[in-house]
């Protein structure tokens, strides 16, 4: 569960995020929409704790982000916008430099295992070989080998084939029923955003997301 509380963001004299509060439930897939600029990939960062609030709350499971950051870090899986994988590395190879650095130790079997539910077979291959949406569900198996109670996406699927697309999209709604993972998704493509997302956190005042999204039946929730 995570709970966000007057949260707000400034960047010199620029607020990004202004008051914003929010509560979110394991097994929900949350949209995070709005224009360019209007803080989505921000609040990304913050709930990744790489970047902090100017003022705020946030908990997670009870944890305080600012006195527990240590265990809260443990939890979360971030996949920013930009691929993040070692191209020369093969998926295996990728898979297991990650483990190492991860807190919860899996077998060469059990991360194989990760990247066949996603449809990622390719496990000799080096990760510059594959397609953008093959390197984007290596992207995302990596940020899975801890076994994160949050995921955060940032636009995972940006650019990639209406196939891939699918495939992660089906992947992430079985994560959250079946592993009760809280996630949140940032996607600039309304379509996907109204059939992925249990609910939807419009950032801003614009009108144009909460009617699109409204006349789709998506409960949407304006958070600043």
């Amino acid at each position: 569960m995570l709970e966000i509380a007057g949260l707000k963001k400034k960047y010199h004299r620029h607020t990004i995020l202004d008051n914003l509060s929010l509560h979110a439930n394991q097994g929900e897939i949350v949209g995070l929409v709005g224009e360019n600029g209007a803080g989505k990939s921000t609040l990304l960062h913050i709930l990744a704790t790489i970047s902090k609030p100017t003022a705020g709350s946030i908990h997670l499971h009870d944890w305080d982000y600012q006195k527990h950051t240590a265990q809260i870090r443990k939890q979360i899986g971030f996949v920013p916008q930009d691929i993040a994988i070692w191209p020369k590395l093969t998926v295996e190879e990728n898979m297991v430099f990650f483990e190492k650095l991860s807190w919860q130790k899996k077998s060469k079997e059990e991360l194989k295992q990760i990247c066949l539910e996603m449809h990622l077979d390719r496990w000799k291959d080096p990760a510059k070989t594959l397609s953008g949406g093959m390197q984007r569900k290596l992207n995302l198996a990596i940020s899975l080998i801890h076994d994160p109670s949050l995921l955060l996406l940032d636009e995972p699927t940006v650019g990639i084939d209406l196939k891939s697309r699918k495939e992660i999209g089906a992947y992430l709604r079985r994560q959250a029923t079946e592993e009760n993972k809280l996630i949140i998704y940032t996607s600039h493509d309304m379509d996907e955003i109204k059939q992925l997302c249990d609910r939807v956190l419009v950032i801003g005042e614009d009108s144009f997301y909460h009617d699109l999204l409204k006349e789709a039946g998506k409960e949407v929730v304006v958070v600043g």
